[in-house]
């Protein structure tokens, strides 16, 4: 494929500027496990500080020679910056240096584009590289910028430069129809989720905070899970059952970081979408980490960018194993819970977690005995039938009359879904005299 890598780690030398005029530089430790994770072989690490980056090589002349320096003394085949550069930048510093140039974006793809597994995933990824790479054709092809002139040569023809430029805007546009089928049936899935009244819970939160290692818990769905950046791309959702509350839909999405490029937001927005749309967010965080309220912060943003800021959420934190902390559920003036602290790894808090998520998308909850005698026997009969497949009979007996009552604990939305099955309005069910709640 067009976009594969070989297997084998490739010797990379690291550049990381801390520039005076950013507030929020990335973290060099971040980068560096961004670099293994993408199956890179950092032989050297070059830092230093600037005011501002210079327009040709991003770094001062200094610097430069000593990257050349680096590069020559390991044999380096790549130098990877922590940095966004331009195509100018990147053409510049390949031309002095003589090796392949990346920066932090292209890196992210990289490592985007090993994790993809399902077909859509693979789609995602290869528009985001296109795009990228759109920008940055020339780099290739300064040696046939003009056309070739001579016997045979000559005609109105059109440059390799052109032609290539030609078809990526061909596929880009091919890609993006098949993603906007893709788009048309996530909504669809969606809308039917909707009108059952399935309740939507999304896992997100910064890459390696331990998101897939808490899915599997929750709904033995066996996804891939391993310590390391982006381990998940794929979106993954299961069915899960919540005590008092009933059936409900989890989703797993792809982690985030610090500064997610622009382009892999724009070409994930079908998979982002699962986040938007959720009813509650579970905002996973790994607790034990120092850059803990970076990261957080860093989610923040891409909630904002893909329109999911203010859905409800409801903070995990993570990791408490390696903290010695006890599991507990942290909750408001209300008593709405707002964090609950565990470990995804031993298991300690996922049943506190379960307890908060049901109060969270409970809150509308029916407790009571209700008679059917104002009801046939036949569709008192089919009531029963789905009131059981709904998890939702406590206690099912009957009066001195030989009435039918059923003590009953679920959302108001699916017992009102159910009898609107049945043609039944909520006001002809009574209440049993020795009602519960």
């Amino acid at each position: 494929m067009f976009f594969d890598r070989p297997d084998s780690g490739e010797l990379a030398v690291l550049v990381h500027l801390d520039l005076s005029r950013s507030d929020d530089s990335d973290d060099p430790r971040e980068f560096e496990e961004l670099v293994l994770s993408a199956g890179g072989d950092p032989v050297a690490f070059l830092t230093g500080q600037r005011q501002s980056p210079t327009s040709n090589f991003f770094i001062g002349s200094g610097k430069l020679d000593e990257l050349k320096q680096l590069v020559q003394l390991h044999g380096a085949q790549l130098v990877i910056f922590n940095h966004v550069l331009s195509p100018s930048q990147e053409r510049n510093l390949e031309k002095e240096l003589e090796c392949r140039v990346l920066d932090r974006t292209g890196l992210i793809l990289d490592i985007f584009a090993q994790r993809a597994r399902t077909h859509e995933g693979k789609l995602q990824v290869e528009l985001a590289q296109l795009r990228h790479m759109s920008t940055r054709l020339i780099r290739g092809w300064t040696h046939l910028e003009r056309q070739k002139g001579g016997i045979g040569l000559r005609g109105p023809g059109e440059t390799q430069l052109e032609t290539d430029r030609r078809l990526l805007r061909g596929r880009i546009s091919a890609i993006e129809k098949r993603l906007e089928k893709v788009r048309k049936q996530r909504d669809q899935g969606r809308r039917s989720r909707q009108r059952a009244d399935l309740p939507t819970l999304s896992l997100v939160g910064y890459t390696n905070a331990g998101k897939s290692t808490l899915f599997n818990i929750i709904t033995e769905a066996g996804v891939y899970a391993k310590d390391q950046l982006f381990a998940t791309l794929d979106p993954t959702m299961r069915r899960v059952e919540l005590d008092g509350v009933g059936a409900a839909v989890l989703a797993d999405t792809v982690g985030f970081i610090s500064h997610l490029p622009h382009k892999l937001v724009e070409a994930f927005r079908a998979t982002l979408e699962e986040a938007a749309n959720a009813d509650l967010l579970l905002h996973v965080i790994d607790a034990a980490a120092e850059e803990r309220d970076r990261n957080i912060e860093a989610v923040s943003e891409v909630l904002d960018e893909i329109g999911a800021g203010e859905i409800p959420s409801l903070k995990i934190m993570n990791k408490i194993d390696l903290m010695g902390l006890p599991a507990r559920i942290d909750r408001d003036d209300t008593g709405q819970p707002v964090a609950v602290w565990l470990s995804a790894q031993s298991g300690e808090g996922v049943d506190l977690l379960l307890q908060a998520i049901a109060e969270r998308v409970g809150r509308d909850m029916i407790h009571q005995t209700y008679s059917m005698a104002g009801i046939d026997v036949a569709a008192s009969g089919r009531l029963r039938s789905r009131f059981y497949a709904n998890n939702a009979v406590l206690a099912e007996g009957y009066n001195d009359e030989g009435v039918m009552q059923l003590e009953l604990r679920m959302p108001r939305s699916d017992f009102r879904r159910i009898l609107a099955a049945e043609n039944i309005k909520e006001a002809d069910v009574e209440i049993a005299a020795s009602a519960t709640g």
